[in-house]
């Protein structure tokens, strides 16, 4: 696979046994030369637990994500370098989802004894990198072992100005719907990663060209939490009257606002925005480019509601796009190319699903 980020692993790494260092070897390993950037990071590793002493006029937030190796990750394709600073990066946009500031991290390891230590310093590396980027001090954790695979449990903590976290549900009737960036790249990316796989385990000889594909698979291995658009709306005097990220296909993000705010959305095909790369893979796969921004998943933009008046502050900016409005009338419709409305199903990412 080409170089897609500057994550380079070592082709011919050292392999140190875990049982080696033990847990706290490891884990003093693992959080060497860390120094704290926050003021509001009080006490860090080393201790029991970390302090965090937010403003006396700040909200914390807190958000908490898990990713089983077999069920969220697949390390045949998955650099572990970009595992680490995906696992980061998705908890950072939990917390700019809700219009904060991500500030602390602590971080969970259950590891097999397949992976030697110099495994787990490059997911560290790109946890570290993550938290060097969003200016995250990573303040504790946890490790231990595993009968198989890896699993890694993150907490983001934040900070938002007291009273002021956008939640899920305050929109209102005729509030426009808008997204960033754009859409169903990243599942477009899983789909190129998983062909590769199987081409690859039918004939270890081939080696892929993925040149191409850059972008969708960049998507996929190597997210970027909305911080900007987050920034974008403050300078632009636009406060969101709710907001999610994207994480589980804009499908089911959509429902989700609609259910919380007690109301229903409309949003146009023709709207949705994608990448002329993705629209060529889609059509290369035969996945309907709409299939894979609605059900999808993983693009970590958001989705927020914005009042009808806050319309010219954001009209024609190039990071965001209003896809549609929210409606008194329940129901969540996509109205398609040809002018049917198509009532929008959750079938993006469920947990605890038959396979």
């Amino acid at each position: 696979m080409p170089e897609i980020c500057p994550m380079i692993e070592d082709p011919n790494p050292q392999r140190t046994p875990l049982s080696e260092l033990g847990e706290f070897g490891l884990i003093e390993r693992l959080t060497a030369d860390l120094v704290a950037i926050q003021p509001s990071t009080v006490v860090g590793v080393g201790d029991d637990a970390a302090v965090v002493r937010p403003d006396a006029d700040c909200d914390l937030l807190v958000s908490t994500d898990l990713l089983v190796e077999g069920v969220h990750f697949d390390l045949a394709y998955v650099p572990l370098q970009h595992l680490g600073y995906k696992a980061a990066v998705v908890n950072f946009s939990d917390i700019y989802a809700m219009g904060g500031t991500p500030t602390q991290l602590t971080v969970a390891l259950a590891v097999s004894s397949r992976f030697p230590v110099e495994a787990l310093d490059e997911v560290y590396a790109g946890i570290r990198r993550a938290c060097a980027h969003y200016r995250v001090d990573l303040v504790g954790g946890d490790t231990t072992s595993s009968p198989s695979g890896l699993t890694l449990a993150l907490t983001a903590i934040g900070q938002v100005a007291r009273g002021a976290a956008v939640g899920r549900g305050g929109a209102q009737a005729t509030d426009l719907i808008v997204v960033s960036g754009d859409l169903g790249g990243a599942y477009m990316g899983l789909q190129v990663l998983e062909r590769e796989k199987a081409t690859y385990l039918a004939n270890p000889n081939l080696q892929p060209d993925l040149s191409e594909y850059q972008y969708p698979i960049e998507r996929q291995l190597k997210p970027e939490a909305r911080k900007d658009i987050v920034e974008l709306l403050a300078e632009l005097g636009v406060k969101p009257t709710s907001m999610m990220d994207v994480s589980d296909g804009l499908s089911s993000e959509l429902l989700h606002l609609t259910k919380a705010s007690g109301l229903g959305c409309v949003v146009f095909e023709d709207k949705l925005p994608i990448d002329p790369v993705v629209l060529h893979a889609c059509e290369e796969f035969g996945i309907h480019p709409a299939t894979a921004v609605l059900n999808g998943g993983e693009d970590y933009e958001l989705v927020f509601t914005v009042s009808l008046e806050d319309y010219d502050q954001i009209k024609g900016n190039p990071h965001i796009t209003p896809i549609g409005h929210m409606t008194a009338s329940e129901g969540a419709y996509l109205v398609n190319l040809a002018g049917e409305h198509v009532p929008l199903a959750a079938q993006g990412w469920k947990a605890f699903t038959a396979k």
